[in-house]
Formats: structure tokens, C-alpha cells, sequence
């Protein structure tokens, strides 16, 4: 399942580093990647983490790879420290979508963007995004309709 999640990361990487024309270390950068995120799986931190119906269907990587990435977003979901939300394509929406950010509780955001990625430590604006989420996870599934949402996505895959 790792080597899955390193072939995906990587051809994410891989794109970035085509578009903007730098050098590519995806492999390297993937890995990396990776080793940050087993922090999911170690301490007592809890996350929320939401993402819209419409990434599922993002094609990154070859159909064995987007499986792999998928089957791993059912694996998270199952985890105690993991609250996986989807926003439905259906949701009536009263926010619209933004670009990717991080809530790191109420003492920084992350937000990246297609150049850079910004850290926000201003509270005012902090507030903002904190109300954003809060918003966009009221839009959000969980449990059992997110899951069915990521089976059919992988069904999609033909």
C-alpha cells in the first residue's frame, strides 16, 4: 500500500514540477511527504480532515494508483484519531470552494496556493478560515455515505 501512496504522491509532484518548470525531485519529495504524514498514526492528535466529492475523480496517476489512493482515504476513515468528511457534488452550497488550507487549531493556518504555500498566524483571519471550515463541514458527509461516496469513485475506475 506505501509503494501505492509513494506512486501517487509522486505523480502529483511530478505535475507540479511540469508546470512550474523546476526541478524534478518528486520521488525524493514524495517520500518525504509520506514520512511527515505518519504523524496521523502516532500520538494523541485528532483530525478532521474534508475534501469535495470531486477530487475523488481527479485522475493522478495510472487506475491502479488513484485505487491505492482511494482505498487509503476508506483506511483513514477507519482510524479513531480521523474524522473524513466529503462535500457532496448535491450539497446546496452556502460557501463556495476555496483553495486548500490547514487549520493547525487556533494558532495557524496553511494555505496553499498555486505558487506558495502562506502560513496565516494574524487571529482575524485565523477566525476566518477556523468559520470557513466550520461551514464547509457542515456540508460534509460522514461515516458510511463518505464511504460510499469513495466506493464509487473507485468503481468509477473501471
Amino acid at each position: 500500500m506505501r509503494a501505492l501512496r509513494v506512486r501517487y504522491a509522486t505523480a502529483l509532484l511530478s505535475a507540479i514540477s511540469t508546470f512550474q518548470g523546476t526541478p524534478n525531485d518528486a520521488a525524493d519529495a514524495a517520500t518525504a511527504r509520506l514520512d511527515c504524514s505518519r504523524g496521523i498514526y502516532e500520538g494523541n492528535h485528532r483530525f478532521v480532515l474534508l475534501a469535495e466529492e470531486a477530487v475523488l475523480r481527479y485522475r493522478i496517476g495510472d487506475h491502479e494508483v488513484m485505487a491505492g489512493q482511494l482505498g487509503k482515504l476508506l483506511e483513514l476513515m477507519s482510524l479513531p484519531s480521523v474524522a473524513f468528511g466529503i462535500i457532496p457534488q448535491t450539497a446546496q452550497r452556502a460557501i463556495w470552494p476555496l483553495e486548500t488550507f490547514m487549520v493547525f487549531d487556533a494558532d495557524r493556518v496553511l494555505v496553499e496556493t498555486l505558487s506558495a504555500e502562506i502560513a496565516i498566524t494574524r487571529p482575524s483571519e485565523i477566525a476566518v478560515y477556523a468559520k470557513a471550515f466550520g461551514e464547509l463541514q457542515q456540508l460534509a458527509v460522514f461515516g458510511a455515505p463518505a464511504r460510499t461516496l469513495i466506493s464509487t469513485a473507485i468503481e468509477a475506475l473501471g
